[in-house]
């Protein structure tokens, strides 16, 4: 049967932190908190010595309708009462895998890499949202261990749980898991021309295409014909859907 200890891998036990690792952390959960006062996104600390949460937001998507302190005292138990069944195996696997996967970088490099995917969450009115969790270390310890890492939940801009990535600081290319295949595949990250960052932008600011078509000096069939080029690249089917996954991916 599957246990909150299930998501703390033996490889990744973190016991008897030294004094210079304990200094690292003085006062960094000001610096988090200020920031996730500027952000819609719902972000908590993972503590992998203490096997629990150490910091939860404020903002409401992670939340299930408890508040803050209530889903940071749950910690594990939290993934256990609402994230659906199928998918809680999911996170037990993205958990195994993600650590296999950061065994084979070289210590130096493991700070600098990002782990996303995406998870459905059942509400407390019942309603199941596919969210997007991406998760990247703060502290390690001297043996390379991680220590504590910060994840951002924001709503997923895909169809159905997975799609499970890493990417690394500075980095062109993406690790992609096949879950049918059950291994990583490297791929080019996606890269938009500026015409495409431009519509994008201009549609964050609610400009229509005629509206678009007229800041940038072309036809309204151009910007159709960018826009329909922008949604096979990104594999989406509408601006809204663009939108999403560009930010969520740092693609503007």
């Amino acid at each position: 049967m599957v246990s909150e200890n299930d998501f703390f891998s033996s490889r990744n036990t973190v016991n008897k932190l030294s004094a210079n690792e304990k200094t690292q952390t003085v006062n960094y959960l000001e610096a988090i908190k200020a920031f996730a006062r500027t952000t819609y996104s719902s972000i908590y600390v993972i503590d992998y010595e203490k096997k629990g949460f150490e910091y939860v937001s404020e903002n409401p998507l992670f939340l299930c309708g408890h508040t803050a302190d209530e889903v940071q005292q749950l910690g594990y138990a939290f993934y256990f009462k609402y994230v659906l069944e199928a998918d809680l195996d999911l996170l037990l696997k993205i958990n195994t895998i993600g650590f296999d996967f950061y065994e084979k970088i070289p210590v130096e490099e493991r700070i600098y890499h990002t782990i996303t995917y995406d998870f459905h969450l059942k509400n407390s009115d019942g309603k199941v949202i596919l969210i997007n969790q991406k998760l990247t270390p703060v502290y390690l310890t001297q043996s390379g261990k991680i220590w504590k890492a910060i994840c951002m939940i924001s709503l997923s801009s895909e169809r159905q749980s997975g799609n499970i990535k890493i990417y690394k600081k500075g980095d062109n290319k993406v690790y992609k898991y096949d879950l049918e295949g059950n291994y990583w595949k490297t791929l080019e990250k996606i890269k938009l021309t500026n015409r495409e960052k431009e519509v994008l932008q201009l549609s964050i600011r609610g400009y229509t295409i005629g509206d678009i078509a007229e800041t940038i000096f072309v036809s309204p069939d151009t910007v159709k014909f960018h826009r329909r080029k922008l949604f096979e690249k990104l594999e989406v089917a509408n601006i809204a859907e663009a939108i999403a996954y560009a930010t969520s991916n740092k693609l503007i």
